[in-house]
């Protein structure tokens, strides 16, 4: 996916910050016994996740990042985009499967909109003449 025109969703660093604070807090409990070491895992796997979920879109299409992979997905498979009842945005493909976009809230769709490069029509110049 190109690097020039790409937008990019993520979650708050808020959440980076308080796993790096939990990995700090947990510390302690897990040099007290060798078999609570996994608990570090925790804090670590949230830590990553949070600086690596996200949409990233342009021309090309949609990459739908996760903690451990990624989808690639391209404007000519989105028949729809919008948003669900929890206000997270939601794209509709050509096989009617819906794909929550990670990151990527209903009020950011215009600027999810606006990397496919194309316009968003303007809704106070719609139907005026009747």
């Amino acid at each position: 996916m190109s690097t020039s025109n790409t937008v990019r969703f993520r979650y708050s660093q808020a959440i980076l910050a308080a796993a790096v604070i939990a990995f700090i807090g947990a510390l302690p409990l897990a040099a007290a016994r060798a078999y609570l070491l996994p608990v570090l895992l925790v804090p670590l796997a949230v830590g990553l996740w949070a600086w690596r979920a996200g949409t990233d879109a342009n021309a090309d299409g949609l990459r739908l990042r996760a903690l451990a992979g990624q989808r690639r997905i391209g404007w000519d498979r989105v028949v729809e985009l919008t948003t669900d009842p929890r206000g997270r945005a939601v794209a509709r493909l050509d096989d009617g499967q819906q794909v929550v976009l990670p990151a990527v809230r209903g009020a950011d769709l215009p600027r999810l909109v606006a990397a496919t490069g194309q316009a968003l029509p303007d809704p106070a110049a719609g139907s005026t003449g009747q």
